[in-house]
Formats: C-alpha cells, sequence, structure tokens
C-alpha cells in the first residue's frame, strides 16, 4: 500500500525558511569563531514569549514572556503591541545580564510587522545588536 506524502503548511514553510537561512548564517560563523544566539519569538492569540537560543550548546539563556510576574503587573494584557515591547526590553535586559549583547533575531513563521515588529524594537532599545 502506497503512503501519503503530505505536505507542509505555509506557515511551516515559512518556519523552515527562516530557520535555515539564520543557520546558513550561523554555520559560516563557525568557521570565524564569531556564533551569535538566537532571539526566538512565540506569539499566540493571548501572550507572547521570546528566549535568546545558543544553538551550539542547545542552551537558552534568557527568556521571557508576558506570564512572567514582573509585566503582569505592568501590562495591561498578554496580545499587544506595548506588552510585546515590554517583553523585548525584559529578555534584551536578561541577555545583558547572561553576556549577550548581539543575536540573530528569528521571527519564525510570523511576518516582520504588529507584535512581532514591537517586541524587535523593544529589544533593540534594550540594547541587544541584530
Amino acid at each position: 500500500m502506497a503512503k501519503k506524502k503530505q505536505s507542509l503548511s505555509a506557515a511551516q514553510r515559512r518556519n523552515y525558511r527562516t530557520r535555515n537561512k539564520i543557520r546558513r548564517v550561523n554555520l559560516e560563523r563557525v568557521a570565524a569563531r564569531e556564533t551569535r544566539p538566537r532571539l526566538s519569538v512565540f506569539r499566540s492569540g493571548r501572550q507572547i514569549y521570546a528566549q535568546v537560543i545558543n544553538d551550539l550548546e542547545g542552551k537558552t539563556l534568557a527568556a521571557a514572556s508576558t506570564l512572567d510576574a514582573d509585566l503582569k503587573e505592568k501590562v495591561k494584557g498578554g496580545a499587544n503591541k506595548d506588552a510585546a515591547q515590554a517583553v523585548g526590553k525584559l529578555v534584551a535586559e536578561r541577555a545583558k545580564k547572561a553576556g549577550v549583547s548581539k543575536v540573530v533575531f528569528d521571527r519564525g513563521r510570523y511576518l516582520y510587522h504588529g507584535r512581532v515588529k514591537a517586541l524587535a524594537e523593544g529589544a533593540r532599545e534594550g540594547g541587544l545588536v541584530f
């Protein structure tokens, strides 16, 4: 019996495409010993999450989300641009404490628009370079 080959959704294709671009850039930098951790973004309908990941070691160096106790008091709701910008600033602050100043931005399957863009701008305001 022949097996059906399932096709990827458009979101999965975008996710793989952006992740592979980042991997190619980091592989080129591995030769020069200048790897950068990846600032990964996940956006749900109600919250937004960000983490700085070292892909060579497979470890999360810093993370922040709208569910953090620090932000729950300051930000009303988790699904707006103000909350995303606050998460960006918080993840940048935590990354600085971990000794990270330069990252590669991984937007995943999401377009660089709205909350994802606000998170990136907040991270830049917090001092991360990408």
